[in-house]
């Protein structure tokens, strides 16, 4: 039985002419059933040959409509060629069967046979074969990633869009001589056809099935070096669509030949380019097999005890400051465990070189690029915490846990709102008692306004900020020194509120107690983030 029907006969003629191959043939022939794309090209090839065969014997050889016939010259060059020269008329051409160029009647028999597809240049013939399959596999298996199921996806050369149009235009012709209307919406895509031939067979060899949600993803890069000039004549009809871009190698990408294609006038692209596409002389290259697992995020609290470390590298024109950070420290384990190519840090606020952090610590949260592995159990995110906390006596790690990416929004949902305490050891100029510091702890709710302070305005815009004092309670050490605890809106810059920063902060510590004052140690007592979920020890 055939895969087409009747009235797509001379579609099938035409094409097979051309040198498309018989799986793009059931694609312009609108056939969707997956399971007719996986049999053999050879077998579908034999079909389709068979149906013409048939059709022929009944009927007698189909006639094709050309609009203005191509010159000696032309026909000449195809024979001698295999058909690699450009009809630039807009002209449908007859072409000779490549094993058969003598015998009209048996016009589409032999054409497709040994050839690269005119249309996927080579993608549905030999990269759905299994020694291809197996290559992919190959490359997945050595890279070594933890994973239940995959995602296939498919990078296509942008002239194959190109091609795609010439073969429906052509196809689109001949349904117009037959009376019969053609959409390019009822042409199965390239991507969509690729993917049931291709799918089932990566599924069998790796393993797992093919799920469109999985994080892990199995890519190939396809590219066509002796076509990849046939995308510029769009650029002088459209060239609104081509610009430069960032990270791109060239103004010819995907997107814009597709942009491109939708703007332009079917006799202009028919001016430029031969419908059907003649047939290239080489296969596409596969460029790239990528395997890539979505990323993952974990979760915890952190306590720094030194006040020499800052939370991230400190790198100060090109020049590192410190050793290490709070980043790296933590990171450093993640890394090697998940064996993930990057990460990004994040956390609920962050505090000074000089400050620690005490108390329950500063929620923070890692993404974990591309990780190879990405199952752990909570026994080994405890032995992971463990790990981290044994290198280093600057800082301790708890609640260590596995979390979503929708989960690292609450770590900064109304973050100012939140508050914080702080505990910070206070110089003055001139002596003072116990009841001259007795009145702050009276204090409720003090409305600071701060300006930008100047040792972070190299990093951060110039702005008023309006922040909460909520309480403050005053410990008496000597005569020139006490120490004050706050709590405060989340944002509030604490060392200027002590000192001043030479009025930009008002009122302030000192203006308060009508002397100078300076901050020598500050500590965050706590940060009243309620997340991530405590664990039980």
């Amino acid at each position: 039985m055939s895969p087409v029907a009747e009235k797509d006969r001379a579609v099938v003629q035409l094409l097979l002419d051309a040198g498309t191959c018989p799986r793009c043939v059931l694609r312009f022939c609108s056939v969707g059933s997956q399971l007719l794309y996986r049999h053999p090209q050879q077998d579908l090839l034999k079909d389709l040959q068979e149906f013409l065969k048939n059709s022929q014997e009944k009927e007698g050889p189909v006639c094709l409509e050309v609009a203005d016939p191509p010159c000696k010259r032309l026909r000449l060059e195809h024979e001698e060629e295999g058909a690699d020269e450009l009809n630039h008329n807009g002209a449908i051409p007859q072409l000779p069967s490549a094993g058969n160029t003598g015998n009209t009647g048996n016009t589409g028999l032999d054409s497709s046979a040994g050839r690269v597809c005119n249309v996927c240049l080579g993608i549905l013939q030999e990269f759905c074969e299994p020694d291809f399959v197996k290559k992919v596999c190959q490359k997945v298996n050595s890279a070594d990633y933890q994973f239940t199921s995959f995602v296939f996806s498919v990078s296509l050369p942008p002239q194959l869009s190109v091609r795609e149009r010439a073969a429906w235009l052509g196809v689109k012709q001949q349904m117009r001589n037959l009376g019969l209307p053609l959409a390019k919406d009822d042409i199965v895509q390239l991507k969509e056809a690729y993917k049931w031939i291709i799918h089932p067979q990566l599924a069998e060899e790796l393993g797992v099935p093919a799920d469109g949600k999985s994080l892990f993803e199995v890519s190939v890069v396809f590219a066509h070096p002796e076509t990849d000039e046939e995308c510029h004549f769009l650029a002088t009809a459209c060239p609104d669509c081509f610009k430069p871009a960032k990270n791109k190698q060239s103004v010819f990408t995907r997107m814009a030949v597709i942009k491109a294609l939708e703007r332009i006038k079917e006799e202009d692209f028919l001016k430029h380019f031969p419908c059907p596409p003649s047939s290239p002389k080489n296969l596409c290259d596969a460029l790239e097999i990528q395997c890539n697992n979505g990323a993952v995020f974990v979760a915890g609290r952190y306590n720094k005890y030194s006040r020499n470390l800052p939370q991230t590298p400190w790198i100060i024109d090109g020049e590192r400051k410190l050793e290490s950070s709070v980043e790296e420290l933590i990171s450093e384990h993640l890394m090697a465990e998940f064996k993930a190519d990057s990460f990004n840090f994040s956390s609920s606020g962050r505090e000074d070189v000089d400050v620690r952090t005490l108390g329950n610590g500063r929620p923070f949260a890692m993404e974990l690029v591309n990780p190879r592995r990405i199952h752990f159990s909570a026994e080994e995110m405890k032995r992971l915490q463990q790990a981290i906390n044994d290198s280093s006596d600057k800082i301790q790690v708890r609640d260590l846990q596995l979390v979503t990416r929708e989960a690292i929004g609450r770590m900064k949902e109304g973050e100012e709102e939140k508050t914080k305490t702080y505990s910070a050891l206070i110089w003055t100029d001139k002596a003072i008692q116990r009841e001259d510091i007795a009145f702050l702890d009276d204090i409720k709710e003090l409305r600071l306004e701060q300006k930008t302070p100047l040792r972070v305005l190299h990093r951060r815009p110039l702005a008023v900020r309006c922040r909460l004092i909520h309480g403050m309670r005053s410990e008496y050490i000597d005569q020139h020194h006490f120490r004050l605890h706050l709590r405060t809106q989340a944002g509030t810059y604490i060392k200027e509120f002590v000192h001043g920063d030479f009025g930009r902060t008002k009122p302030n510590i000192g203006s308060l107690l009508n002397r100078t004052a300076d901050i020598l140690e500050l500590d965050v007592e706590s940060v009243d983030v309620d997340w991530p979920p405590s664990l039980a020890d």
